[in-house]
């Protein structure tokens, strides 16, 4: 079993344990136009599940061998179209991205992505991503630029719906006093992140 840089078990799930938990033998995965390609990434704050198609990065979530099959499931069934365990030119970008964020030495991610959300989701989504690096943001105000204000409810909704963490900076809305809310990948990561931009602290 690897360790990530913070000593934390990376227990990242073979090929093979990816093919079963879609319920495709190994040696049968599935095939076909321009299918999703997912894969597993090492990072500080344990494994992430990535995955992209050629137009751009579809997903990046916090995951582990628990989780890991629901997630994927999941996954199929949302995106109408096969997953592939594999490697992808974007899949090696983001792994090289992260990697560079997480040593504090990228604020910037030069990524395309890709969104499925409501038309208010998407407007939420894209005023997170045009967040500066270290900003916070509390629901009240996010809901005020995307021109909703008495709809912070929704603005959280809209948060915890997002499955592209760190790529869309969801980490980076606090409460209204500046404290720290419920973030999807646990309280403890949303700190560390924030921290890392704060003082560009490697993680």
């Amino acid at each position: 079993m690897k360790a990530t840089m913070s000593g934390l078990p990376s227990a990242l799930p073979s090929r093979t344990e990816m093919l079963r938990a879609l319920g495709t033998p190994p040696g049968r995965s599935r095939t076909g136009d321009d299918p999703v390609v997912v894969t597993m990434i090492e990072s500080p704050l344990g494994p992430l599940l990535a995955a992209a198609r050629d137009a751009g990065v579809r997903l990046l979530e916090y995951s582990d061998r628990r989780q890991l099959g629901p997630q994927l499931q999941a996954m199929a069934h949302r995106f109408g179209r096969a997953v592939v365990p594999g490697e992808h030119p974007l899949l090696d970008r983001l792994r090289d991205e992260l990697a560079g964020y997480f040593r504090g030495r990228r604020q910037v991610f030069s990524l395309p992505l890709l969104t499925d959300g409501t038309p208010f989701q998407e407007k939420v989504w894209e005023a997170l991503r045009g967040l500066a690096y270290g900003e916070t943001i509390s629901y009240g105000e996010l809901a005020r630029r995307v021109g909703r204000p008495t709809a912070s409810r929704a603005v959280a909704q809209a948060n915890h719906q997002n499955r592209l963490s760190i790529l869309i900076p969801c980490h980076r809305v606090v409460g209204k006093d500046g404290s720290l809310t419920g973030y999807g990948g646990g309280l403890w990561r949303k700190r560390l992140l924030l921290r890392l931009e704060r003082t560009g602290t490697p993680l």
